[in-house]
């Protein structure tokens, strides 16, 4: 990990009580850097935020890469994990979720698991790991710079700003989110494709249940429910 810059408050208010906030310039992967650093003591609601990450991953250990400074990077440990932890990756995706209303007043949806879309195209990613007796949850935010076919928040808006209102929002969800999850979950009653390791299902996205898994309806009629799987909106 790289040494941490000193970073001055500005106009955002000090970092949410509870929270042990910690921005770096460049590292490899901040949920690799906090999955070590877990072994080290590292306290509940440890975050680290990188300016830049050079061997950022998201699912299925697809690359994720931006220009530096541009976007929010961010790790996420916790120690005191529920008895279901997906409850985690729900609620910073609902606290992600606020925080972009919060500063851009744009309004975008979770598509299962844990991405967020704007206007149909992808936002954030969220991507948990564990080790032991800690989950690690990392978010890859588009501020100031996307991909192509991908969505930003805008280039006028400061990460630090955008991961202090995430922060402050995660602190104002109830303990099980599983109700604010469903409402804000934009791939039910879409017409979606899941991708698994041995094939594809597809049909109409019926619910998400409290557990975390998705109901699907396949086109042959019967219903499947998912732990896992990478999801396709179909038109």
């Amino acid at each position: 990990m790289e040494t941490p810059i000193a970073t001055s408050h500005g106009d955002r208010p000090p970092w949410p009580t509870g929270w042990h906030v910690e921005v770096v310039d460049e590292t490899g992967s901040t949920n690799a850097d906090l999955l070590r650093a877990a072994t080290g003591g590292s306290p509940d609601r440890s975050v680290l935020v990188a300016r830049h990450q050079t061997a950022g991953r998201g699912r299925l250990d697809r690359e994720w890469q931006a220009p530096a400074g541009l976007n929010l990077l961010v790790s996420i440990l916790f120690r005191e994990i529920p008895a279901s932890p997906h409850v985690l990756t729900q609620r910073v995706g609902l606290a992600a979720l606020a925080a972009c209303e919060r500063v851009s007043g744009l309004k975008p949806t979770l598509k299962w698991p844990n991405d967020l879309l704007l206007d149909g195209m992808k936002l954030a990613g969220i991507l948990a790991q564990s080790k032991r007796d800690v989950v690690v949850v990392g978010v890859g935010l588009n501020i100031g710079w996307a991909p192509a076919g991908a969505a930003r928040l805008g280039s006028d808006l400061d990460p630090l700003h955008v991961l202090h209102e995430m922060l402050a929002a995660y602190d104002e969800l109830p303990t099980d989110p599983w109700l604010q999850y469903r409402e804000r979950m934009g791939t039910i009653g879409q017409r979606v494709r899941v991708e698994l390791a041995d094939g594809t299902v597809s049909g109409r996205a019926l619910d998400v249940e409290r557990d975390g898994r998705l109901l699907i309806v396949a086109d042959s009629g019967v219903k499947h429910r998912f732990d896992v799987g990478d999801i396709v909106h179909l038109r």
